[in-house]
């Protein structure tokens, strides 16, 4: 089920959406007589692709998403963990470890090493599964964690958990009535707070590796497709989708309440 929530979920993103269409399109074109039908339909994918990557678009979708948690700030509360929530890496022995962790890991694991030192006791735990490679994104993000300084007693690995869903339930059994900090791209954040809350967890947000920004001037920037802009669309819409997905779960997860009967008494 996970490997085809990943599959079916990779084919929906916008621009592989877009380029499906275009196919589509040229298959009109050239196989069939709806010459004009294809070409409206190759026309409506290129439009599409430009508008995913436009930043006027892209950033107008994301920010309202990225905006709803501000910044953590130190709080009057003493806070026993940080949990960073995983994200991609590779295995490369020619590079270094900071490399290895994806754009927004080594983001994640930066905000979190912030958070844990206004708070000396705290642990810093760190989850993801290997996902196909020799070492787990936890693992590997623990391994950057050392090269920053953060002692090996204060590191916790979950290793397992595949997606967020796991991971709130893995934290829930091992924090349990302590305070936490949660950390993830501030896009993510909703959705990693409406499945902590689920599983009983009370996090503080503490969101980071912002994409969308309203200060782009130069017209150049702005007005100019960029690939920034569409991963800004794609992001957006992940989010989207999972969002419906954790709302269908939910539904189709909640039993039925029984109907009231009268008291034959």
């Amino acid at each position: 089920m996970f490997e085809l929530k990943k599959v079916v979920s990779s084919l929906l993103m916008p621009l592989p959406a877009m380029l499906i269409i275009g196919i589509v399109g040229l298959m009109l074109i050239m196989f069939t007589r709806n010459q004009k039908t294809g070409c409206f339909v190759v026309l409506f994918s290129f439009i599409g692709i430009f508008l995913i990557a436009f930043q006027p678009v892209s950033s107008r979708l994301l920010m309202p998403l990225e905006r709803q948690y501000t910044a953590f700030f130190p709080v009057d509360e003493s806070i026993d963990y940080v949990m960073v929530l995983g994200s991609g890496h590779v295995v490369d022995d020619e590079m270094p470890p900071t490399s290895q962790l994806s754009r927004a890991g080594l983001m994640r694991l930066a905000e979190g090493i912030r958070v844990m030192r206004l708070y000396p006791g705290a642990k810093l735990i760190l989850s993801g599964y290997a996902g196909g490679a020799e070492v787990s994104n936890a693992r590997m993000m623990g391994q950057v964690a050392l090269e920053l300084g953060v002692a090996k007693s204060d590191i916790i690995l979950l290793e397992t958990a595949k997606d967020t869903w796991e991971e709130a339930r893995q934290a829930a059994a091992f924090v349990s009535y302590k305070k936490l900090v949660l950390v993830t791209s501030a896009s993510h954040m909703e959705r990693a707070l409406n499945e902590f809350h689920a599983a009983g967890l009370d996090p503080y947000p503490a969101p980071t590796n912002y994409l969308a920004f309203q200060n782009v001037t130069q017209a150049w920037e702005k007005y100019t497709p960029k690939a920034k802009y569409l991963e800004q669309t794609e992001r957006y819409w992940h989010e989207t989708l999972g969002r419906i997905w954790q709302s269908l779960r939910d539904w189709v997860s909640t039993p039925e309440k029984p109907l009231a009967t009268e008291n034959e008494g």
